[in-house]
């Protein structure tokens, strides 16, 4: 009988130690996620340190600085902005606020750097702006005028600011919606006027919204290459750039990366650190749709601007400027620009579907397991997202050049041919390195939409003799069909606008529209540039016309 159940505890043991698919599938996606960082990390501790007494005494403190002026610059600015629109529009009515609310969202359809070169475009001296002055008070030159600089780092907080906003401004506008119109009249009632209403009430709800939305924002503000390089503003990123591409130092390159992550981690840190001991949740029984109350007068016009200016800034004048640009229409016909739209349309859709088909695998297989390792790595995958598209450049390279060098060398082993390196070089470098940077975002809509299903659900499509995989295809994915079809685009259109990762693994003589927009502005010519870029706002205005549809 001992024995009996000594066996029987062996073949339990055995049994519980065995890895399930799901379980193997769950821990393969989030070794592919996060291979990449622990690459960058390998590779900054390979090299020497030799390059940073140099980076000390010269740029490093420079590109620290800018860095961090721009991160809070740009954190403050969407927090006022995002926060000031999201409670107008809820909390109030005023003229154009129907259409109002949806417009603050499409400044998400321009890329940064699109609004960059729109405004310099603008504002410098054969610019709009400045021929106006000179036809007005006959100015000849610009000796006779002083106008100011426009690439400054000034100049690159409202441009990133104007394209970012709309991340704070749709988080703070459904928290506010979520909160009960009870808690805003019981203020009323106790004599709280508006601003103290805001300030005592609404703020404090609202706040895990706007940090999440800052930190956001925050993280693509280091990020960014595009508009940062086109200001002349030396950052961490642009620093990694001249490191790997000019002067050929990657283990340099890497260690600046590091820095970069050191950055990001702090501040994810600080978001959540934040937050954490925060309650905002309204009771069931008590909640109330808000309920928004009339303004009049100049109070009601001067919530129609204040929603109005960002708007303007953020879509309006680069949409216009690009559109005054693109006249021409032997631009539109040019064979580089229908090759870059193809280029961006394939990599851009592979590694949407990559990355929305991983994170249903990665959540579901979560779900299933009995192991606790897949549901702690659940949450750390989304670190992509917060890597900087520089960072993960570098981070995809090397493991992906090694992978290719070790399938050379076998095929030259067993076949005795070289076949030189299938996948560096090549789309699929870029096709990874999007589908870990926007991961999270395939991996997060999943995770939300599967929490809706009651588990009932699943448990009787087992019932009935579906397998597990049989459950997902049955029951799981057709009621997360919308939620997933909006990260399937999202993930797209973050791809088509992605250029740090593109300027540093796209294939020789590969434009995407990205990088078009980008090597035709640098040149100063935004004529050639504008087609590409308005194909850009325009496959982002899809995506907002969806996110304001399913945000109603």
């Amino acid at each position: 009988m001992t024995q009996g159940l000594a066996q029987e505890l062996r073949r339990g043991w055995l049994t519980a130690m065995r890895p399930d698919g799901w379980s193997l599938a769950a821990l393969s996606i989030a070794t592919l996620v996060l291979l990449p960082v622990v690459a960058v990390l390998w590779i900054a501790f390979q090299g020497g340190l030799q390059i940073w007494p140099h980076l000390l005494s010269t740029t490093l403190p420079r590109y620290v600085g800018n860095t961090l002026l721009l991160m809070i610059g740009v954190g403050m600015l969407t927090a006022a902005v995002g926060t000031g629109a999201a409670w107008l529009v809820t909390l109030y009515r005023f003229p154009g606020r129907n259409w109002l609310q949806w417009a603050l969202l499409l400044p998400m359809a321009v890329p940064a750097y699109v609004g960059a070169y729109a405004l310099v475009d603008f504002l410098e001296y054969p610019g709009v702006v400045q021929r106006g002055l000179r036809a007005l008070f006959g100015w000849q030159s610009a000796r006779d005028y002083w106008f100011p600089e426009v690439r400054t780092r000034g100049a690159a907080i409202l441009v990133l600011s104007g394209a970012l906003y709309p991340y704070v401004y749709l988080l703070t506008r459904a928290a506010f919606r979520e909160q009960s119109g009870a808690v805003f009249e019981v203020a009323q009632a106790l004599g709280a006027d508006a601003w103290s209403r805001f300030f005592r009430v609404g703020l404090p709800l609202a706040r895990p919204a706007i940090a999440a939305g800052a930190a956001v924002v925050m993280m693509e503000t280091v990020n960014d290459f595009g508009a940062v390089d086109y200001f002349a503003v030396q950052t961490l990123t642009t620093g990694i750039f001249s490191l790997w591409l000019q002067a050929g130092d990657l283990p340099g390159a890497a260690q600046l990366s590091v820095c970069i992550l050191v950055v990001i981690v702090v501040l994810v840190t600080l978001e959540k650190a934040s937050r954490r001991h925060a309650r905002t949740h309204a009771s069931a029984r008590a909640f109330r749709p808000v309920v928004p109350q009339p303004l009049r007068g100049w109070k009601a016009w001067s919530a129609t601007l204040a929603c109005l200016l960002p708007f303007l800034g953020g879509f309006v004048l680069p949409v216009g400027v690009l559109l005054s640009n693109s006249f021409d229409a032997q631009q539109w016909v040019e064979p580089g620009l229908a090759l870059a739209l193809i280029h961006s349309l394939a990599v851009g859709g592979a590694a949407a579907a990559i990355c929305v088909a991983l994170g249903v695998v990665m959540v579901y297989g979560a779900r299933l397991s009995s192991r606790r390792l897949p549901v702690l790595l659940l949450p750390v995958t989304a670190i992509g997202y917060a890597v900087p598209g520089a960072v993960l450049g570098i981070g995809v390279l090397i493991p992906l050049a090694a992978l290719d060098n070790a399938v050379a060398d076998a095929v030259l082993w067993i076949t005795g041919r070289d076949p030189g390196l299938l996948l560096t070089g090549t789309a699929a470098a870029l096709v990874l390195a999007y589908s870990v940077r926007f991961f999270a975002v395939g991996q997060g809509t999943a995770d939300a939409a599967m929490a809706r299903i009651s588990p009932s659900l699943p448990m009787a499509a087992r019932s009935l003799g579906r397998s597990s995989g049989g459950a997902l295809a049955s029951v799981h994915l057709p009621l997360t069909r919308t939620s997933l079809g909006a990260a399937l685009l999202l993930v797209f259109v973050d791809c088509v606008k992605e250029l740090p990762a593109t300027l540093l693994l796209r294939p020789f003589s590969f434009d995407t529209l990205a990088t078009r927009v980008h090597a035709k502005a640098s040149l100063e010519n935004l004529s050639e540039a504008a087609p590409a870029a308005l194909t850009i706002t325009l496959v982002g205005l899809v995506a907002t016309a969806l996110l304001a549809r399913t945000s109603r």
